[in-house]
């Protein structure tokens, strides 16, 4: 293991957003129970856990079926009137970062480890939820969204162009998820994986390098750890 502070000058944290940094799970749910009630769609609450961590490309007409897949123009209507519901929802009811996230970020930020933000999102939900939280200041320019990316997870792309926009390696990442789906982007990524156990439970994740419940159990001799034993440092 290198000397101690040497690892971090080529180390990058790459992050999911909700689930993660953020828990606007309630917000989610709500928004698109809505939609559903507009549109007159049956929706239960088993199959919106299943949307979790997906794009609404895919939600839509695969996991709700109120759209053809082929049907992209009544895709988008849809997608965006949901994001409409789920954005003046997070301005009426506010939002607070996940427990831990915001001791981890400025560590990270006075060790000099680049964070990066790569999410399935849309980039102006991305910009209200870090406004509404104060986190924008640890990110800056480094957040991909989902119009960025031609692939949503479980593809790699998101997080490769995270990767890239920190000028980092994706071997010298660690990525931390709460989504099966974003958990298999990340080890196709090529990047060390954290699932955090806010949107699944610990039993379910078996492809991951680290579970943990929240951000609070994670420091930088955490990290250094994980990326020794991946022969990274």
């Amino acid at each position: 293991m290198s000397p101690a502070g040497n690892w971090t000058a080529s180390a990058g944290a790459v992050f999911d957003l909700d689930g993660v940094l953020i828990d606007s799970h309630d917000q989610h749910e709500r928004s698109w129970f809505m939609l559903a009630e507009e549109l007159g769609k049956p929706l239960t609450r088993e199959r919106f856990k299943v949307s979790f961590g997906m794009r609404n490309e895919r939600v839509i007409p695969e996991v709700f079926g109120w759209a053809d897949a082929d049907d992209c123009e009544r895709i988008q209507e849809l997608g965006d009137r949901k994001e409409r519901l789920y954005r003046e929802l997070l301005k009426e009811t506010g939002l607070d970062p996940l427990p831990g996230v915001l001791d981890l970020l400025r560590r990270l930020e006075d060790a000099e480890i680049p964070r990066s933000l790569g999410s399935s999102t849309s980039r102006e939900n991305i910009r209200v939820c870090l406004e509404v939280t104060d986190l924008a200041r640890f990110f800056g320019p480094h957040v991909t969204g989902a119009e960025d990316v031609a692939r949503g997870k479980p593809d790699p792309e998101v997080f490769l162009a995270a990767a890239a926009k920190i000028d980092r390696e994706p071997g010298r990442c660690v990525v931390f998820e709460d989504a099966h789906v974003g958990i298999e982007a990340g080890r196709a990524a090529g990047m060390m994986t954290i699932a955090v156990t806010t949107t699944h439970p610990a039993d379910t994740f078996s492809d991951c390098d680290r579970i943990v419940a929240s951000l609070e159990e994670i420091d930088l001799a955490f990290l250094e750890d994980l990326l020794g034993e991946a022969g990274s440092l």
